[in-house]
């Protein structure tokens, strides 16, 4: 076979000559693209059922969906990982709790973890009716004792040994639980501990077992381990498949080899195979694939260094991949890669858009902090809205397991002389200060070691503030910064590397840092020669007021992180102090961007900027952080609590890196001396705009639209969105697919390859639809651009509504054929939802090629 150069032939042609993929290893009958690959000779016997399951190719949905026939008086069988231990017995049982709003709203409900050991459902103990469901998959943690607000209230009626609570992904509300006795709190304490190490251990495959065993549980109203048609026909809707009944019941009756009637075991396999084919991962297979049955080593080579890009260490990586995704042992051992092996690795974090190598720590860290963009959060105590919304420790705990490292803290008297922290004149609940610290001690560290500034808005009178100080010095001992790293003047800032573990407190600060160091005093700085005595004589003034509204002791807390107000690029330029930060709204920001684009970009590069929110969002809404990163603005505060495309922007910038909240600026905007302007395109350098091209293949698995009606399916298209510069910014967008399958065009049409007649339409649209459509950008800086996928379902008389997205920066893009792994708006996943995709940059041509 001549293997292809280039990509001469589109996805989706097949190729003559090539037999059905089924595999020439030994223990294998077929492959299921999409699915997973089983021997049938696991259903014939249940030892034979249990010892494939022991190996790679066994960990499949056979061992998840063994059902009555096969595992006569077993029920489901578990989740790979999980024993049946008592412990999860009595939770299968069901346990009577209270469930806990507020200090007056205490309701009782019966909970229960359902026979797949993955799933917890609660119902009314008044009315008995069901109120909700969740899966293992969808809780972070378990807390025990008084760890919310809500339990802490209770403390003098619960003791904490009865109570916990559950922490989901996301902005989702937590649950607080108050069990009968200590016994029951610990074996629900213990067992969700449990399942949730399994859940978050499972490896792709599991994953995708464990989504094929919810939705088979789902359609199985009956519960009897198998399905009938009507129950298919339930779960085709619930899937997001528009299929007409006839097509339905050819699938139906095509999978049922017993003739039952009713689908289970490799049945549903069957079915589940014929619903996710992936034709066009087989037709990419064949291409590369002499035989159209495997890879072997040297043809996986070809395809790695020909399509991924992948130049260094080509063989041992197919070497990896192979022992790593290969299902089949007789394979493995051939140094070969079977279809189904070829899916695995396609949908793998080695197949994934993003580097797999970026996420990690992959950044130069010893640079002064001014050089990072900080993940940066605004009103964090904030769970809702600026007006009425609840104050909560909830909203630092979850910023900072987002890595976030600058948070906003208000300050404001409270009683018996405790400071509290809300947004100040609204309607907010409060909270005490000690609290916050101690919340930001326990959390700082455990997503990053890099530090954290904690940014103080002081309302409070001097009494107060001294309280203030102690609390952050008792709390936080070590941990809080007092002093400058060496004990000097700085010339310029600390690196994160030398600053780890340490928590900067930024805010008002009387006289200058070398002040303090010297010694507090209270001597006016000294005028020298070459001072200009009016500004002399304003610096005494501020530090005179300083003193009457500042207590020392907070003061002293400030180090590298003074608040100063801005009163423009020259004079901050003369004083040169990198140890001072000014804050400015977003407004004012946009008008320096706007005015004095070159100036702000070099003003950051040696002095820390934050930036605001409006104080007209009081809806918590978000402005784009692009704007600001492009002029080097390192602390860009955002509203974590409101989704939306900002806050997929900002968790798109700083998904790399080990998500450490920090991440290094280009090197163009490190340089004092830099003529970079984000809106003028002379002022940028480099040989030309580099080019993306992504060709949209086809999407997998989509969920349907939340709270859509019963049998809606959507219209999925797809838009591709840079965010960059002003000459960067742009936004295209495929073809929608209508519940026929045919892709139809909308306002100008967007070049297409030409497509073969198997990929011209989608069989499954709304889940598995096909665009096979070209979109190309000519990016200028690629350095600060971000792209951002967006699956939408369509609407000719509304706005579409979000199904998915993913963000991330254009130099964390792998080239070649690549699968986009989709969150939801809160920035969780939502496996195994994803779009296909083939992705070549071009590079300008150097000088020499010109």
């Amino acid at each position: 076979m001549g293997h292809r150069r280039g990509r001469g032939v589109g996805v989706g042609e097949r190729k003559e000559g090539h037999a059905s993929s089924s595999l020439p290893f030994s223990g294998c009958s077929w492959p299921l693209l999409g699915g997973s690959w089983l021997s049938q000779s696991c259903w014939k016997s249940p030892y034979l059922f249990k010892k494939q399951c022991q190996h790679r190719g066994g960990r499949v949905m056979a061992s998840l969906l063994c059902n009555a026939r096969e595992c006569p008086g077993r029920g489901p069988a578990l989740p790979p990982g999980i024993q049946l231990t008592e412990t999860l017995e009595k939770m299968q049982q069901g346990t009577l709790m209270r469930k806990v709003k507020s200090k007056s709203w205490k309701k009782q409900r019966y909970f229960k973890l359902q026979d797949d050991c993955m799933t917890i459902w609660y119902q009314s103990k008044r009315t008995g009716k069901t109120e909700s469901a969740f899966s293992i998959s969808d809780v972070e943690t378990v807390r025990e004792g008084h760890q919310s607000e809500v339990l802490q209230s209770l403390a003098e009626e619960f003791p904490p040994e009865r109570c916990f609570t559950i922490v989901f992904y996301g902005r989702r509300g937590n649950l607080d639980l108050i069990a009968g006795t200590e016994e029951e709190a610990q074996c629900w304490v213990q067992g969700l501990r449990q399942l949730i190490e399994v859940a978050t251990s499972m490896d792709q495959r599991e994953r995708i077992d464990q989504w094929i065993r919810d939705w088979f549980q789902k359609a199985d109203k009956n519960k009897d381990g198998r399905m009938n048609f009507k129950e298919v026909q339930r779960l085709l809707k619930m899937m997001n498949v528009d299929m007409n009944e006839d097509h339905a019941l050819r699938l139906f009756q095509a999978a049922d080899k017993s003739e039952s009637g009713t689908l289970e075991g490799e049945e549903f396999v069957l079915f589940y195979k014929a619903l996710t084919e992936r034709e066009e991962v087989q037709s990419l297979f064949r291409e590369f694939s002499e035989d159209g049955k495997k890879l072997t080593l040297l043809e996986l080579v070809d395809f790695l260094r020909q399509e991924q890009l992948e130049e260094e260490g080509t063989e041992e990586l197919a070497m990896e991949l192979i022992d790593k995704y290969e299902p089949s042992e007789t394979a493995r051992a051939r140094h070969a890669l079977s279809a189904d092996g070829f899916l695995m690795y396609l949908c793998s974090p080695e197949g994934s858009i993003f580097n797999p190598q970026h996420r990690a720590l992959w950044q130069d860290m010893t640079q002064p902090l001014c050089h990072y963009f900080i993940s940066s959060s605004h009103n964090t105590y904030l769970i809702e809205d600026q007006i009425r919304g609840q104050s909560s420790i909830e909203g630092y705990i979850r910023a900072l397991k987002r890595g976030c490292r600058c948070l906003e803290v208000d300050c404001w008297d409270g009683p018996n002389g405790e400071p509290i922290v809300y947004h100040g004149h609204t309607f907010t609940s409060k909270i005490p200060f000690r609290e916050v610290v101690s919340t930001l001690g326990k959390y700082a560290f455990q997503a990053s070691d890099f530090p954290v500034i904690l940014s103080l808005e002081n309302h409070c009178s001097m009494e107060q503030q001294e309280v203030l100080a102690q609390q952050l010095k008792d709390i936080l001992g070590e941990q809080l910064l007092t002093a400058t790293t060496d004990g000097r003047v700085p010339t310029q800032l600390p690196s994160p590397e030398e600053l780890k573990h340490k928590i900067l407190l930024k805010g008002k600060k009387i006289g200058r840092l070398e002040d303090t160091l010297d010694g507090p005093g209270d001597e006016a700085p000294d005028v020298s020669d070459d001072d200009n005595g009016a500004e002399a004589e304003e610096e005494r003034r501020r530090m005179k007021k300083d003193r009457e509204s500042l207590a020392q002791a907070l003061s002293d807390c400030v180090v590298y992180c003074k608040n100063v107000s801005f009163r423009g690029f020259q004079e901050a330029r003369n004083h040169s102090r990198p140890s001072e930060i000014s804050s400015l709204s977003e407004a004012k920001a946009r008008k320096l961007i706007r005015d004095a684009g070159n100036e702000f970009v070099r003003h950051n590069t040696w002095q820390l900027t934050r930036i605001y929110p409006s104080g007209m969002r009081t809806d918590s809404s978000n402005y784009s952080p692009q704007e600001m990163w492009n002029a080097g603005c390192q602390i860009v505060a955002l509203n974590f609590q409101t989704a939306g495309m900002e806050m997929d922007l900002c968790d798109g910038l700083f998904s790399q890196n080990g998500h450490c909240g920090y991440v290094l600026k280009p090197a163009f905007m490190r340089d004092e001396g830099t003529l970079f302007n984000p809106s003028d395109p002379s002022t940028w350098q480099g040989p030309g705009p580099v080019t993306l091209t992504i060709q949209v293949i086809s999407g997998q698995q989509l969920p349907k639209v939340a709270n859509s009606k019963d049998g809606a399916i959507i219209d999925p298209l797809v838009r591709v969105e840079i965010h960059g510069v002003p000459a960067d910014q742009a936004h295209q967008e495929t073809k929608y697919i209508e519940n026929n399958g045919e892709p139809v065009v909308r306002g100008p049409a967007v070049p297409v390859p030409a497509l073969s007649p198997t990929s011209a339409c989608s069989p499954l649209p709304g889940f598995n639809p096909h665009w096979d459509e070209t979109l190309q950008f000519q990016l200028h800086v690629p350095q600060l651009a971000l792209v951002r996928f967006v699956v939408e379902d369509y609407d000719k008389t509304s706005r579409n509504d979000f199904v998915g997205q993913f963000t991330l920066a254009f130099a964390n893009i792998k080239p070649g054929y690549r699968h986009i792994h989709l969150l939801s708006k809160d920035g969780t996943g939502i496996p195994p939802s994803s779009l296909f995709v083939h992705i070549r940059i071009t590079e300008p041509p150097g000088p020499e090629q010109d």
